[in-house]
């Protein structure tokens, strides 16, 4: 049997995109840097803020974010759905964060990250 490990996001910038998940996602934080790795991006003339490839932790899979060259250019066949106590009040966080709005449904609100990935928020059960 396998298990999640890893979520990926191919993406442009995974820095902030990093960052915008992990302010979605309770208990997730981008994962820190210590002086070994900043060492290893400055020997390659990259920053955290530069760096192709990002993780974030917390209680779930590790959500991952690798830069590629190209922009993203159809629906998304796989998309997170998250859930909130109050959908209406989540929605207009997640606007604040950077993600927009597609389309309202009975029960779930379509969005999209700031990079266009769409996801859903729903009401929680």
């Amino acid at each position: 049997m396998a298990a999640i490990r890893e979520i990926v996001f191919d993406c442009e910038r995974p820095s902030k995109l990093a960052c915008f998940w992990a302010g979605v996602l309770d208990g997730y934080d981008v994962r820190a840097y210590d002086s070994a790795e900043i060492e290893r991006l400055a020997s390659l003339g990259l920053t955290p803020e530069t760096d192709p490839t990002v993780a974030v932790d917390g209680p779930g899979p590790i959500l991952f974010f690798q830069q590629v060259p190209e922009h993203k250019s159809t629906k998304n066949r796989v998309h997170l759905d998250v859930e909130a106590a109050s959908r209406h009040e989540e929605v207009a966080r997640l606007v604040a964060l950077g993600a927009s709005v597609r389309k309202e449904f009975d029960g779930r609100t379509l969005m999209q990250d700031p990079e266009g990935n769409e996801f859903c928020v729903t009401e929680a059960r």
